[in-house]
């Protein structure tokens, strides 16, 4: 195959200065925070986003994360006395009621309850020292470096503590689910649990979701300790971000200001037509169309040009969603976002060319079987 390498460029005209002097317009309450692409895991914007606190509530995310990936929605819960005796908010379990491991998630993201975080604790490790362990494992399964969980709810311990960057690193996690974004999202919710079960309206804590239309959750967290702490999320025009500030006595205003400074210096861009083909050998199809795997997302930049990375051509079958090349997004020579372009079509093997393979292949077992019969 020839394997030489196409490269062309297409101008994407995008006006602005560098990230970095424009992030210097942007200030906020928070002892940390960062905006975060999701799509791309760009850092838009951090103040002190390394720092360790306490993170309060917000805790509950990493504990609804695991309920979830449980994978056990229906899960009937009998509650237990240790279950529901804790401190603090709560969604009204008592021991004895009925509930489902997916109310109990509903419990968490929306009302905060503290005896919803520690029956999902018990329910999935039977203590909430086990349940810890599990936590920071899948903390470091995503990245969070800087994270150490103790318990399910977010209740304070000296050993409690995480970052904004990480904090950040676990929403972009958690709103690719798609059982969670749809919980975090909704202003409020009507379950039907107890003992016996009778319908109760959840409200959400989040101020965000009436007064953003275009917001998508996350999580409120507050104790003496950690202060206010927010982990939110809002999609406009195809691009997801999401904001992480603990501490921050001010944090409704501030992420409101983020997510308008954020969205205003992400540009999302498409391939130029010209770029969109690749030839085929060996079909019935000349050639087939080649998409980008996801809708290339980055900050805005000066400059940015388009090097789209293709074959000269692909011998059959080639399968739809089958990664075919790439595309580099350059500005100043500094590469800001690269992405997968796929087949957005199949090409199979043309149909004399199959019938060749299968009388070639049906000779050489005819010569096998000859043999073996000569052999014996």
């Amino acid at each position: 195959m020839n394997k030489r390498i196409i490269a062309f460029s297409v101008a994407v005209g995008i006006c602005l200065s560098c990230f970095m002097i424009r992030s210097r317009a942007v200030f906020v309450s928070a002892r940390g925070a960062v905006m975060m692409c999701v799509e791309t895991g760009e850092v838009l914007f951090s103040e002190n986003p390394d720092k360790r606190l306490s993170m309060a509530s917000t805790t509950k995310i990493m504990t609804s994360l695991l309920a979830l990936e449980a994978a056990k929605p229906q899960l009937e819960i009998e509650v237990t006395s240790e279950m529901a005796e804790v401190e603090g908010t709560s969604m009204g379990l008592r021991a004895g009621d009925s509930v489902s491991l997916l109310e109990i998630v509903y419990g968490m993201l929306i009302q905060s309850g503290n005896d919803a975080a520690n029956t999902a604790a018990i329910v999935l490790a039977g203590s909430v020292e086990d349940f810890s362990v599990m936590m920071n494992k899948r903390a470091e399964e995503i990245g969070m470096k800087n994270t150490n969980f103790v318990t399910p709810s977010g209740l304070d311990d000296e050993e409690h503590y995480s970052t904004a960057y990480d904090m950040a690193l676990l929403a972009c996690e958690c709103i690719k689910n798609p059982e969670f974004r749809k919980i975090c999202s909704q202003k409020s919710a009507r379950l039907s649990y107890g003992n016996p079960p009778y319908d109760r309206t959840l409200t959400n804590h989040n101020r965000l979701l009436w007064s953003m239309e275009d917001c998508i959750g996350i999580k409120t967290g507050f104790t003496q300790k950690s202060g206010r702490c927010l982990v939110s999320a809002a999609q406009r025009d195809g691009v997801t971000l999401v904001v992480v500030t603990l501490n921050d006595p001010d944090d409704w205003n501030d992420h409101i200001s983020l997510f308008d400074y954020g969205f205003s210096v992400c540009s999302s861009d498409v391939l130029s037509p010209a770029c969109r083909r690749l030839n085929v050998c060996g079909s019935d199809k000349d050639s087939v169309p080649v998409v980008p795997a996801c809708e290339p997302l980055f900050p805005k930049a000066e400059n940015v040009k388009c090097e789209v990375y293709l074959r000269r051509f692909e011998y059959a079958p080639v399968l739809k969603g089958e990664t075919v090349g790439k595309a580099v997004y350059r500005s100043g020579g500094k590469i800001v976002y690269e992405l997968p372009l796929i087949a957005g079509e199949t090409a199979g093997i043309a149909v004399h060319i199959a019938e060749e393979k299968q009388s070639a292949t049906d000779r050489i077992i005819g010569r096998i079987k000859e043999f073996r019969l000569f052999r014996r």
